[in-house]
């Protein structure tokens, strides 16, 4: 049963729907690996073994009937514990949450359990998604299944963890300053942050226009097979695209043949790549061409956003822990309780200023596909951090934003970028490739993605290495 937990999402529904597998086998597998494994990553916040048992009963017995209720009938998924699932506690790792269960799903959530999804459980993340990292005061410190030793990255912490390790064949991630894509990329999985508005968000999330929800996942199949699912419209998201979701598995094998390709080794701002990312980066740059893309090494030109990130993330955060009096202010991670603090200093006019700042970037990015489809970069400009660091030992960050200072900027712009592994460095740990499109053109990323993972596939693990 180990190589139907290997099968891709639609490969699994396929054979359930021709009784040639069951539900019922696959989630008691992947219960029994998630017992073998969640003690040494801890990647989960909350999870319901009873739920995903009795769920896969269920689906098989529709199944029999020939009724299946979905198009992801008794797959499996993971929602972030920022995101609500009914039933479910939210508690976005901070002690001062509630721990009272949801009462109802946010959107992706509500689509995917509409879709026959089971839910497997809430992940962890640093508290309230503040940093990249993986670790929060409330769960502890999820580790990298590649590299025990090393942060799963974050804020999507436990998503990208579980994808890696095959706990289901979803993983419903946030991202708002690389949340989705730095995870992804320190533990070699697939993850995109689509379009905004792309999946509806419920509530709206304090970090406002920053914040995109999307999928993480072994494959690109599966993450556009999500993404098809929980791009659905959602009416309590007034922000959202009200357009009916494509189907994004229908042209993802399109391929780039003549499309027209930047790589960019380097921003302007960024001063540090590790030799170890700069090779294997480039290298995945040229294997575009050998898939028949016209490559050019060229980078947009804009100065560094961080200043203007930060004036949205601290108001953002410091929104976010309004309900935080001073005598539990103790009870807070230390570095979020700095940028709480810093968003309670910004005035309305200086965050409006900010607001509207990022119109400026977004142009010069349009401008920037006019000549070019796609956008190449380093994901991450180093491997995974060592437990315990909030930086790379003996690099030349002060703070964890500048050891991502890919992600950051396609936060303001709000356009597709998505993360696929591209290589390891000398010390076995993951690199990620960065994978920018226009605006709503989040097909073309997911199919120029899918085409470089059928020329080189992705490695997959099923159990933590040391």
């Amino acid at each position: 049963m180990s190589d139907l937990l290997a099968l891709p999402a639609r490969a699994c529904a396929a054979l359930y729907a021709a009784r040639k597998a069951s539900p019922v086998d696959y989630a008691k597998a992947l219960v029994a690996r998630l017992d073998a494994v969640e003690p040494q990553i801890n990647a989960f916040a909350q999870i319901d073994r009873e739920g995903v048992i009795a769920g896969a009963r269920a689906a098989e017995a529709r199944y029999a009937r020939g009724a299946p209720c979905g198009p992801a009938d008794g797959l499996v998924a993971t929602i972030k514990d920022n995101v609500m699932a009914q039933g479910m506690r939210t508690r976005r790792g901070t002690r001062t949450s509630s721990d009272a269960p949801a009462t109802e799903d946010s959107p992706p959530t509500a689509r995917l359990r509409e879709a026959g999804a089971i839910i497997l459980g809430k992940t962890t993340l640093p508290e309230i998604g503040w940093k990249g990292l993986g670790d929060s005061p409330l769960t502890g410190v999820t580790r990298n299944p590649w590299k025990l030793g090393h942060t799963s990255g974050g804020s999507s912490a436990g998503a990208a963890a579980a994808a890696a390790l095959g706990l289901g064949h979803f993983h419903l991630g946030t991202d708002g300053l690389g949340s989705i894509r730095i995870p992804a990329a320190f533990c070699g999985v697939f993850g995109l942050k689509p379009s905004f508005g792309r999946v509806p968000a419920y509530p709206f999330s304090t970090m406002s226009v920053l914040a995109h929800l999307g999928p993480i996942a072994r494959t690109v199949e599966d993450a556009a097979f999500m993404l098809s699912i929980i791009g659905r419209p959602d009416a309590r998201d007034i922000m959202a695209w009200n357009t009916p979701c494509p189907d994004y598995t229908r042209e993802l094998d399109l391929g780039v043949r003549n499309r027209r390709i930047a790589y960019a080794p380097r921003l302007s701002y960024v001063d540090h790549v590790d030799p170890d990312v700069a090779a294997a980066v480039e290298k995945a740059a040229q294997s575009f061409v050998d898939l028949g893309a016209v490559v050019e090494e060229a980078a947009p030109d804009f100065d560094d956003p961080r200043d203007l990130c930060d004036t949205l993330w601290h108001t953002g955060a410091a929104l976010a822990m309004k309900h935080v009096t001073p005598q539990m202010e103790s009870m807070l991670d230390p570095g979020l309780l700095r940028e709480v603090r810093n968003g309670r200093a910004i005035t309305g006019a200086q965050y409006l200023e900010a607001y509207l700042a990022r119109a400026a970037l977004a142009t010069k990015m349009a401008a920037f596909h006019e000549k070019y489809d796609l956008l190449l970069t380093p994901q991450m400009p180093t491997g995974a951090v060592p437990l315990g660091a909030d930086t790379p030992p003996g690099g030349p960050y002060k703070h964890w934003i500048e050891w991502s200072p890919f992600t950051y900027p396609f936060n303001i712009t709000q356009q597709p970028a998505a993360t696929a592994p591209c290589g390891f460095t000398r010390d076995g740990l993951p690199i990620g490739l960065q994978i920018v499109g226009r605006m709503r053109e989040d097909m073309l990323v997911l199919a120029a993605a899918r085409a470089f993972e059928r020329a080189h596939p992705f490695a997959t693990i099923d159990a933590p290495r040391p």
